[in-house]
């Protein structure tokens, strides 16, 4: 039985509404409670139903897209869907997912649609992270199991939400602490901050400019205005 997460749309525009409900529609893993036009048709709804997906424009007379996710805080997954880019540092201090800026795309929902389904995996089955006393090491409990991650290993932090996926070339452990947290950690002393949702150890940068930084394996991870300050520290 493939577990199913429940979702509404609200957007005032209607073919933006309806571009995001055709491509939901693609995906059998979204049960589609609900489509609004309005912030204020939402609210009463989703008192009455348990909702799991929000996908909100910004932009709506009325209750903005923002106003709305601050009075739907218990669901978990917000996905702001908007013609705004410079609405994206705002949304991200309320609990934001993921932030897709207009024209909606297809292969762009579908990205959102992975970054969704890593995190409700990860909410049902969060790791809890161990750190050993053997300096160079961290046990990574998953499941019953604990997995041992040599920390020169590790080539970038990212956070998503409560969680932190701990990625190195072979494997993503997720655990159950905040980025900041574990930043705080003196395992994770190697590690700079780049941006509110990625942290990278100095030793694995191959190049990088004011917007990016392109570690050994070219993956490429952005720089957060924010935290330009802290590529002086590399």
């Amino acid at each position: 039985m493939m577990k199913k997460y429940s979702c509404i749309i609200v957007d005032d525009d209607e073919i933006d509404r309806l571009t995001v409900l055709s491509f939901a529609k693609k995906f059998p893993v979204l049960d589609i409670l609900g489509v609004f036009d309005s912030a204020e048709e939402a609210l009463p709804f989703i008192e009455n139903q348990k909702v799991d997906i929000l996908f909100l424009d910004i932009d709506m007379p009325g209750l903005s897209g923002i106003d709305f996710r601050k009075k739907a805080l218990e669901i978990p997954v917000c996905i702001f869907i908007t013609a705004h880019p410079e609405h994206a540092v705002e949304s991200f201090q309320i609990e934001t997912l993921d932030f897709i800026v207009k024209p909606l795309k297809l292969d762009r929902f579908t990205q959102t649609m992975k970054r969704i389904e890593e995190f409700m995996e990860i909410k049902l089955k969060a790791s809890l992270f161990e750190a050993s006393i053997g300096g160079d090491t961290i046990y990574i409990k998953e499941g019953h199991e604990q997995t041992k991650v040599k920390l020169h290993e590790i080539l970038y932090l990212e956070a998503l939400k409560d969680y932190t996926l701990i990625v190195t070339e072979r494997k993503r452990h997720c655990v159950l602490s905040s980025i900041g947290n574990l930043l705080k950690e003196n395992h994770f002393q190697s590690f700079i901050r780049i941006h509110r949702s990625f942290a990278v150890q100095k030793q694995f940068i191959q190049k990088m400019n004011s917007t990016e930084i392109i570690l050994n394996n070219n993956v490429s991870i952005p720089v957060g205005r924010s935290y330009k300050d802290n590529l002086n520290l590399i």
